[in-house]
């Protein structure tokens, strides 16, 4: 009957559009977040029996279909008709599940095969399963298997199901924009008329992140979105259940003979509290766990060799460097050379895709600047921007030689290298594959400046027989074939996702990457740069581990401020007081988190957050008492301890008076700090005596 109910509703708010749809609208002024969070023990953190048995049981039901009363999860429609109201239209196929770990770390996989009766279309579905996470994920690819074009693939649904949540609450957090309030969390309640989010312009989190923690009395889930274009999500709740729909948000094409297209990548973490944190923390667990590649380092360290604006040669960037000695490189992991190492014109941007050193500056190539990191005990950073080909680059040119390589949009600066093409994408990798071999870069750092939702469309009409969103599906999955072969081909290369600062960290990139420049509000001097670096900490630590930017270091406060994973640090901030100090936080920040005060970046609230590791015996606390602060005092109630254990806890700042206090007594009465008239950044240690 609710499914009945169900479509008749949405039947009508689809008819009257904005009357029924609410879609989240991001503030257009300073945004302020009051969200806080109850206590909760270490206890209760650890994922339950019960909460793997609900994923198997879900998961068994609903997507290896070995288990009755399941509905498929997923939907689309062919020539008009949908799968799910014509299931018997289609004859289905579950395969072995595989071994823990045999496709991706930590989960068992099944292949599930969906063949059309009387077309030749054909759905496989790979489906995950990661039981000491309750965690599951899926993606649907749909293939015209015959010898003419399919019928029209429509409304494609990587996940259109219902979960029993009661009194269900969403919480959900802003993108990157290069704003001070990046990565803030929201919330708001759930209710009949769906709420909408959408990514814009083709980045995938530059207005949202697309994960979003549905919380209700007893239980909740985490929806995890991976898709690095348009992403659309509609979530609303009736009678005890919310409904989830996801899809690429244009998508409407026949299929050629053999083509394929895929939706975006669904995950599930299931939890069983209704306190949302335990839902961030399972969620966290699992990224940390199962979604980073394996040689992701919990912290990285890079030092700013050659930047943007710089011009030196590498003779005299040796020579600056050689003036420093093991002390200064015993803290550094990689050297940096961001954009710029190629020849350009007037600025490090008008010759993107001439992917070969200045010959002027690096006469030698780039391999004589890893040459020279590795003999300092360092790995070398090198930046690219492989999608964006401008006017008169070494790829512009080849591109010109090839049909459809490029994608040229009118009154547009820049042209777009067309992913979309498999052989455009052949050769991209191929030579980047190569050039990254043959100078022994270690970290591959890849870029993306512009929105690619307008090339899209045009070559969707220019190219593609005017089929709605087929260009981004193809270049959205072989982005991935891209950078899956570049790590294929390069032995333990790491990826550093940029994108304008964290304009793509959703999560098929989180399986491939780690956002060293999250945000590109630290490009510049900002008055509010040390809040908002504190806050955009605050904000993305509800569901990404690691993420860095720029260490600051002309203060105490300025060098904590700037505490996270990943760090750039550069010949000015190596001769700071704190250079290289925070190494033990920094790795602390890769395990379980909580928001102890509000999430505002205003000069005049406080903030702070703790982090400790899974068996909540060590961890600490950040708290920032921001310049206009009036208070004299503050107490800062710790969270997800055992409350039963003895702690010792101490200020960072005097290591010598260290007090005990059983865990309960620090998440209850807390402790009481004492704070300046000037800024102040406190760093609690606690760990079990």
């Amino acid at each position: 009957m609710f499914k009945i109910i169900t479509s008749v509703f949405l039947a009508i708010s689809t008819f009257f559009g904005a009357f029924f749809t609410e879609i989240e609208r991001l503030p257009e002024n300073k945004y302020n977040s009051d969200i806080t969070f109850e206590s909760i023990s270490a206890e209760e953190l650890n994922i339950s029996e019960k909460e793997k048995e609900q994923c198997r049981d879900w998961f068994d039901r609903n997507l290896r279909l070995v288990k009755d009363g399941g509905e498929l999860p997923y939907d689309f429609k062919v020539g008009g008709k949908a799968l799910g109201n014509n299931i018997d239209k289609w004859d289905i196929t579950v395969g072995e599940e595989s071994e823990v770990g045999a496709f991706y770390n930590g989960g068992k996989t099944t292949y599930i095969t969906l063949r059309h009766k009387k077309s030749d279309i054909e759905a496989t579905v790979e489906a995950t399963i990661y039981e000491e996470n309750a965690t599951c994920e899926w993606t649907v690819y749909i293939t015209n298997e015959g010898d003419e074009n399919s019928p029209v693939i429509s409304d494609f649904y990587a996940a259109d199901t219902d979960f029993e949540i009661k009194n269900a609450e969403l919480y959900y957090s802003k993108g990157s924009h290069d704003e001070p309030y990046d990565f803030a969390l929201m919330h708001k309640k759930l209710s009949l008329f769906p709420t909408v989010f959408t990514s814009e312009d083709g980045r995938s989190t530059d207005t949202y992140l697309p994960y979003f923690n549905i919380n209700g009395k007893d239980s909740g889930i985490i929806l995890g979105i991976g898709w690095t274009g348009l992403w659309k999500a509609d979530i609303s709740k009736a009678a005890g259940e919310v409904s989830v729909k996801v899809k690429q948000e244009k998508f409407k094409a026949y299929l050629l003979p053999g083509e394929e297209v895929r939706s975006p990548l669904v995950s599930l973490s299931f939890y069983e509290n209704e306190n949302p944190l335990k839902g961030f923390n399972t969620f966290r667990s699992w990224i940390s766990g199962c979604v980073y590649p394996e040689n992701i380092p919990d912290t990285m360290t890079m030092l700013e060799f050659s930047g943007p604006m710089h011009t030196q040669t590498a003779e005299e960037l040796f020579a600056a460097a050689d003036g420093y000695g093991e002390e200064v490189y015993g803290k550094i992991d990689c050297f940096w050379m961001d954009a710029g190492w190629y020849k350009y014109n007037e600025g490090w941007h008008d010759s993107v895709g001439t992917w070969v050193a200045n010959p002027v500056r690096f006469p030698n190539g780039i391999g004589e600047v890893s040459d020279f990191a590795a003999g300092k005990g360092c790995g070398l950073v090198l930046w690219f921007e492989p999608e964006r080909a401008c006017r008169d680059s070494l790829f512009h040119k080849k591109g010109a030689e090839n049909e459809q390589w490029l994608i040229e949009v009118k009154d547009a600066d820049n042209l777009m290298w067309n992913l979309a093409n498999d052989d455009a994408t052949d050769y991209l990798t191929e030579y980047i594959s190569t050039f990254l071999k043959d100078n022994r870069v270690s970290i591959y750092r890849q870029d993306f400046n512009f929105s690619p939702d307008i090339y899209w469309e045009q070559t969707d009409k220019e190219f593609y027989g005017n089929r709605k969103g087929i260009t981004e599906n193809h270049y959205v999955t072989n982005l991935y074939r891209y950078l899956d072969g570049l790590c294929e081909n390069v032995d333990g290369l790491i990826i550093d996702n940029c994108a304008s600062g964290g304009r793509r960290l959703d999560l098929e990139m989180t399986r491939r990457s780690v956002p060293v420049w999250r945000s590109d509000y630290n490009c510049n001097p900002h008055e509010d740069i040390l809040e908002a670096t504190q806050s955009q900490t605050f904000g993305l630590s509800f569901w990404l581990p690691l993420s860095g930017t720029v260490a600051y270091s002309e203060s105490e406060y300025a060098a904590r401020s700037s505490i996270m994973p990943m760090s750039l640090e550069t010949f000015g901030t190596i001769h700071g007081a704190h250079y290289g100090e925070y190494i033990n936080q920094r790795k602390m920040m890769n395990g379980y988190y909580y928001p102890l005060s509000s999430g505002s970046y205003y000069s005049d609230r406080m903030l702070a957050m703790q982090y400790s590791d899974y068996s909540a015996e060590n961890g600490m606390a950040l708290v920032y008492k921001r310049a206009d602060v009036k208070d004299s005092e503050y107490t800062v109630k710790l969270n997800g301890l055992d409350r039963e254990a003895v702690y010792s806890v101490y200020d960072y700042d005097k290591p010598d008076e260290v007090f005990e206090i059983t865990g309960n007594e620090l998440m209850t009465d807390g402790i009481k700090l004492t704070l300046p008239e000037s800024e102040k950044a406190f760093i609690i240690m606690f760990s079990v005596k």
